[in-house]
């Protein structure tokens, strides 16, 4: 069994085709082959209730593709896990591979920590954490995401479509992209620091959404 190829005292972490193959520990194997085949089967299919054509998640099989697609989990330890703390190193591992890519390749990386220890029953813990976290994510140009079996947050095209329902609870944490602008309009904050990033790139459409935002309009985002 090989060693991860990423990780620390905190976290393991490992791409997908190591997992796909068994590559992994028995004591995470399970948990990782569970959401890999749901992202393999969910994330980059499309659904009669999704609002849109296409995939779920349009990055999923793309990240597949070039084995960018890297699971995790933390380190049993025998003690309690320290979520802020897990989470800032999920950003940091982030950073650190995301370092290691060709730029053309960046947007494609996404790293998925899988949580099985967490209620799966209540996501109350979960959607705390990812709200806590994300400020400083966005800040640092990453998107920080929290899906559950029982996760309440609907999708963009259609308010009765759970896109972000997973069957054991997880974030997942990608780079921030231009598109993302309806994921962050709720937050002040979160609007400056996308326009620091791109003001100089936003599409039409994009444009239309800030401006119906910034007026106080209805924001479309279909």
């Amino acid at each position: 069994m090989s060693r991860a190829p990423y990780g620390d005292d905190l976290v393991q972490l490992w791409p997908a085709s190591q997992v796909r193959g068994g590559d992994v520990p028995d004591r995470y194997l399970a948990p990782l082959e569970e959401i890999l085949g749901w992202s393999e089967e969910f994330l980059v299919s499309g659904h009669p209730d999704l609002g849109r054509t296409g995939p779920v998640c349009p990055y999923t099989a793309p990240s597949l593709r070039k084995d960018l697609f890297v699971l995790g989990m933390p380190v049993h330890d025998g003690g309690e896990t320290d979520m802020p703390a897990l989470v800032s190193r999920l950003r940091t591992w982030h950073e650190r591979i995301s370092a290691t890519l060709d730029p053309r390749d960046r947007e494609l990386l996404a790293l998925l920590m899988v949580l099985p220890h967490l209620d799966r029953e209540d996501s109350t813990e979960l959607d705390e954490l990812q709200r806590e976290a994300k400020d400083e994510f966005v800040a640092d140009g990453l998107m920080i995401g929290q899906f559950h079996p029982v996760c309440p947050q609907p999708g963009l095209w259609s308010h009765t479509f759970r896109p972000l329902r997973s069957p054991i609870p997880l974030l997942a944490v990608r780079q921030l992209l231009v598109f993302d602008l309806p994921f962050l309009v709720d937050v002040d904050v979160h609007i400056d620091e996308y326009l620091k990033r791109f003001a100089d790139a936003i599409p039409a459409r994009m444009r239309d959404q800030l401006v119906a935002r910034l007026t106080g309009g209805h924001l479309d985002v279909a």
